[in-house]
């Protein structure tokens, strides 16, 4: 089957830079905390549901990688070769919505991490308009430029990787002991709540037709998934060890928690530090996100994407001034990893085999 579209050369990827693109999407606020909400249901047993979390993922993304491969194009495609023109744009549509929750999400969980931990009076308005006019100039530059963002979002601040090294000394890994403790269904509860740190990996079906070689970004594509399951569990492991059950859930963010102890001669609270570095790491999971809702925006209605983008950051603005309390940051962030479980576990294995019968019935 032809792309409905050509994307010319200059606009494409490299195959390698989907492993930044992807793991810039799954290291969001996720991962400040995550270790809490799978210890509620798996305890100390949780680091085998992000395991099989994990596995689960490959399989997904090999099913999205047949699915874009048949389709020679994005998932509006998909939706247009199962269902035709008409009702495939339809059921593109709600993924705008979706894509435009998850950046809201991943903004006001940081703002409130800001204002909590940093500057109480911070203002919501204020620094959500300056933040989405960077991203703006950002996704103005193209979808190369977002990319680069996304290498450097992850490769600048590796360092604070070396610094959950200071918790080891302080750290009992005895308390995880004994292994499987706990019920499958506990441990897949526990998978459950990992949907949060894990989806943003589904953008492999939106950049597929902006791959210059999609064949050779498929390793990129599954080493990027890999990784980031290896650090969560690390990250969870480092955390079970240090705090006890107890602590774990009185602790709103662990990971915050965890830089505490870290002292340095330069500087005496390094969370300051980690928090301002996570500003680099959210903003290509925020500039992505609007890409990504901006071009479903052209493909499914005769506007071009710099008026959808317009659109989307608009429609961002003025949400999030109606998000303030602590109750309802976290029901955006369940509502957002519940839409993402649904979409990546359910609808897109129903989605590949709905691609494979059609593609049957066409041969035929």
């Amino acid at each position: 089957m032809r792309n409905e579209q050509t994307i010319p050369d200059r606009l494409k990827i490299s195959p390698f830079l989907i492993f930044y693109a992807i793991m810039a999407m799954q290291l969001g606020l996720g991962t400040f905390d995550f270790q809490r909400r799978i210890a509620k249901h798996a305890g100390y047993d949780a680091w085998i549901s992000i395991l099989f979390t994990g596995l689960c993922l490959h399989l997904i993304l090999w099913m999205m990688f047949k699915i874009a491969e048949t389709v020679n194009g994005d998932l509006v495609t998909a939706h247009t070769y199962v269902a035709g023109n008409l009702l495939g744009k339809v059921l593109s549509f709600p993924l705008i919505g979706y894509f435009l929750l998850h950046s809201l999400a991943t903004l006001r969980t940081f703002i409130e991490i800001i204002q909590i931990w940093m500057f109480p009076e911070l203002s919501i308005f204020w620094f959500t308009f300056f933040f989405l006019v960077l991203c703006m100039y950002i996704v103005f530059s193209g979808l190369r430029t977002i990319v680069g963002i996304a290498f450097f979002s992850l490769v600048l601040p590796s360092y604070l990787l070396l610094t959950f090294s200071f918790n080891i000394p302080f750290s009992n890994f005895e308390s995880l002991l004994p292994i499987w403790d706990h019920s499958v269904t506990d441990l897949l509860k526990g998978s459950f709540q990992m949907t949060l740190s894990i989806i943003g990996f589904e953008i492999v079906l939106f950049l597929y037709p902006f791959i210059k070689d999609p064949q050779k970004s498929k390793k990129w594509a599954h080493l990027a998934v890999l990784t980031t399951t290896l650090l969560l569990t690390i990250f969870a492991i480092i955390s079970f060890a240090y705090f006890s059950e107890g602590q774990l859930q009185k602790a709103l963010w662990p990971t915050l928690s965890m830089w505490k102890i870290v002292k340095l001669s330069f500087v005496d609270r390094f969370e300051f530090i980690g928090i301002a570095n996570w500003n680099l790491i959210i903003l290509p999971n925020v500039c992505i996100s609007i890409w990504i809702g901006s071009r479903l925006i052209k493909r499914i209605f005769p506007i071009n994407q710099k008026k959808g983008m317009y659109m989307f950051i608009i429609a961002q603005l003025a949400a999030i001034n109606f998000i303030h309390t602590r109750e309802q940051i976290d029901f955006l962030n369940r509502i957002v990893a519940k839409i993402g479980f649904a979409f990546t576990m359910l609808y897109i294995p129903l989605l590949f085999i709905t691609v494979q019968i059609a593609k049957r019935v066409k041969q035929k």
